[in-house]
């Protein structure tokens, strides 16, 4: 499940993920303060990973400058 759009813009269940990541939290916690499965979580952030809006620490994930940017667009 793609969090971007083809016209380059995020998807709701992304732009949620961001805004849930603008401070360190795991999977686990952007799951429950999102309310979107823990499955979806995992695979949208590695998604989001490897296009540079999110960057991982210690198993926390935190949205980039680019993310942020992304977020509030």
């Amino acid at each position: 499940m793609p969090c971007i759009n083809p016209d380059g813009t995020l998807t709701p269940s992304a732009k949620a993920m961001l805004s849930a990541v603008l401070s360190p939290a795991t999977p686990e916690e952007v799951a429950k303060s999102t309310g979107l499965p823990l499955f979806r979580i995992r695979s949208s952030i590695r998604e989001m990973r490897e296009t540079g809006l999110v960057e991982e620490k210690e198993g926390k994930y935190l949205a980039t400058r680019i993310g942020k940017e992304k977020s509030e667009g």
